[in-house]
């Protein structure tokens, strides 16, 4: 027979409260600091100060004519409703198609599955790929939301150290000794990478592509700055390997970062698994945000001038600011990311970025964002905006650096 519940069994209203208030420990990852800073930053705008942005990965400039125009009709024309989990086929028809045009590559539109954005693909893709526990490896520096995701589901990211020698990407080598040390279930690169604007060459994607499979290491390649490449082309994975997972996105080369909408070209046999997974959890992408990004592809000539503006956004900083006194910062080669080594003012990046930001107006991103490790001795700082603002932006930096 069951014992009676006796008073003293029944928690306290304090103590239930507290019970009810208890985040779970799934949740109690590290914040995304870039986004800190932006809340920072619209205080001050919220009490009249400009600040310069060059915080946040976000374009200046609008979405093409064309998607605009096109989510203009949709709108026009009446009812928006769902669409299938994997996307319009005509979306996904476009996007094999731009694989084609961009990458000379035959890409079966089966294999291609719009997104809410990379965000989601990341999501699906270590739900489609790991299980918790699995350690998946990451370069350091890197985006911080791959290793939060990763953690938040139970999975272990592996943080590879890049330097210049490697030229701030992973070696074939050092993922191997990783792998040595415990084995790895997945690896995941960017190129153009984020905070570093670094890349890969293709010889060199193919190589690490080639160690990973052969050592039954699943492959993901984070494309989203593909398009906004300087120093060489970027190469696809999804034209290496039909088992690569690739993730990209509207929001970087087509300035459609409010839209929320990007892709992922799935390994075949993988599809039905993010299907289901996409059927649950997100029912579909929005069908204005997939409308507006099928019409994106016909605003490349729009977009190709905005990449321009980037070039020469690059050009400022790479000319201006050692002479506002940050000589050091690793190769730009794409993206729109600069990263400055600020050692000889600080070695905490976090409280130079905030008095950057209350003093000087100047909104960048602290490098522990990024790199847990090195992170104190960098910011990264976003050129993605107006050329005006990216020339003030070197003056207010050189006269807070010379002030002290």
């Amino acid at each position: 027979m069951k014992p009676a519940i006796t008073p003293n069994d029944v928690p306290t209203a304090a103590a239930m409260a507290e019970i009810l208030a208890r985040a779970s420990r799934r949740s109690e990852i590290a914040p995304f600091i870039v986004m800190d800073v932006m809340e920072r930053a619209a205080r001050i705008e919220a009490a009249g100060g400009h600040v310069i942005h060059m915080e946040v990965g976000q374009p200046a400039a609008p979405a093409p004519h064309s998607a605009r125009a096109a989510a203009r009709r949709a709108l026009d024309h009446g009812r928006i409703g769902y669409t299938t989990a994997l996307g319009l086929p005509s979306l996904r028809a476009r996007i094999a198609r731009h694989y084609g045009e961009t990458y000379d590559v035959d890409i079966d539109p089966a294999r291609v599955v719009a997104t809410t954005g990379s965000s989601a693909g990341f999501l699906l893709a270590f739900l489609a790929l790991f299980e918790p526990g699995d350690r998946v490896a990451i370069a350091n520096p890197g985006y911080p939301p791959y290793r939060h995701i990763l953690t938040a589901l139970g999975c272990e990211p592996v943080l590879i150290e890049t330097d210049a020698a490697s030229r701030w990407v992973i070696t074939p080598e050092a993922l191997a000794q990783a792998h040595a040390s415990a084995p790895l279930k997945g690896v995941l690169v960017a190129s153009p990478a984020n905070p570093t604007g670094t890349m890969m060459r293709p010889e060199a994607l193919a190589e690490l592509i080639a160690t990973a499979e052969g050592l039954g290491i699943r492959f993901i390649s984070d494309e989203i700055y593909h398009g906004l490449d300087y120093a060489f082309p970027a190469a696809t994975a999804a034209a290496i390997s039909p088992n690569a997972t690739v993730i990209h996105s509207f929001s970087k080369y087509f300035c459609m970062t409010g839209w929320r909408v990007g892709w992922m070209v799935m390994p075949q046999p993988l599809v039905r698994a993010v299907e289901r997974l996409q059927q649950n959890l997100m029912i579909s992408v929005p069908t204005l945000s997939q409308v507006a990004a099928e019409a994106a592809f016909d605003g490349a000539a729009e977009m190709e001038a905005v990449k321009h503006g980037y070039e020469a956004n690059r050009l400022i900083l790479t000319g201006g600011l050692p002479e506002a006194g940050l000589p050091e910062f690793l190769p730009v080669d794409g993206a729109f990311y600069l990263y400055a080594d600020v050692s000889r003012f600080s070695d905490d990046s976090a409280a130079l970025a905030r008095r950057l930001l209350d003093e000087a107006h100047v909104a960048t991103t602290p490098g522990v964002d990024f790199d847990p490790h090195r992170g104190q001795h960098y910011l990264r700082l976003s050129y993605a905006g107006a050329a005006e603002e990216m020339r003030e932006a070197v003056e207010r930096i050189g006269d807070f650096l010379r002030r002290g």
